[in-house]
């Protein structure tokens, strides 16, 4: 079962220290202190008042870096046996945790649980008024690979799926409250499944300009989203999706 869900934004090194003061920011939240051999590690931090539990980890990688889910299981070795019976690969086995790919290349890792699972923080009040919060993990799958990918995340979860309003998405949501769900998107070409961080918004226009004034940029808009980059070229979104809502 899994315990708790860390979305994890992979940055480049050279540009680590912009992303973590852009990501703090845009959360209100704050970056802990830096940890890891080659201090490459950060947690993004709550409001102590707030008595929320952390949902977003940060790394420094080499190369352009991208989203990667930690999964915070009760027995890591167990839930490993049961990811690569269907169909994950170990990519590495470390005493306290273990890196896989999901069939189609997604990145995650199986991480153990060693806490009382806390609330979700709530959305953040940026200085115009409007909220926005991360709310979930897109996976963005290719078409050969989506029937694959969707019963893997599926099963490994066990969470309910939900198709969405237009074909291409549906959710996998848990009933246990936690902060970060996912959403599987079937892309136009095939490639490697990759992931983004998808923020809620109560006004997609107002938060994608107050990103751009912290060193965001526009890629694209659409009807009921916004993409963007952040200062270290991750793409990330902006949905209409009720920050306040599950």
């Amino acid at each position: 079962m899994i315990r708790w869900v860390w979305a994890f934004l992979d940055r480049p090194a050279h540009h680590f220290d912009d992303c973590a003061r852009f990501w703090a920011e845009v959360t209100g939240t704050a970056a802990s202190a830096r940890r890891g051999h080659d201090d490459e590690f950060l947690t993004l931090l709550p409001d102590p008042a707030l008595a929320a539990a952390a949902s977003v980890k940060m790394q420094a990688v080499r190369g352009l870096g991208g989203v990667h889910l930690d999964l915070d299981v009760d027995d890591v070795a167990a839930a490993v046996r049961v990811a690569l019976d269907l169909g994950a690969s170990l990519v590495a086995n470390h005493p306290t945790y273990a890196v896989l790919r999901s069939p189609s290349g997604q990145i995650f890792c199986f991480t153990p649980h060693g806490r009382t699972r806390g609330v979700p923080a709530p959305a953040f009040r940026a200085p115009d008024g409007t909220h926005s919060r991360i709310d979930q993990v897109c996976l963005d799958i290719g078409p050969a690979d989506h029937a694959v990918e969707t019963a893997f995340w599926q099963t490994l979860t066990g969470w309910e799926h939900r198709q969405g309003r237009l074909p291409e998405f549906a959710r996998l949501r848990s009933s246990d409250g936690l902060a970060v769900q996912l959403l599987l998107q079937r892309l136009g070409e095939d490639r490697r499944t990759t992931a983004h961080i998808d923020l809620s918004s109560s006004d997609i226009e107002a938060t994608a300009a107050w990103h751009e004034s912290l060193g965001a940029r526009v890629v694209e808009r659409h009807e009921h989203w916004i993409v963007l980059r952040d200062p270290g070229a991750g793409v990330y979104c902006v949905t209409a999706r009720d920050p306040h809502g599950v």
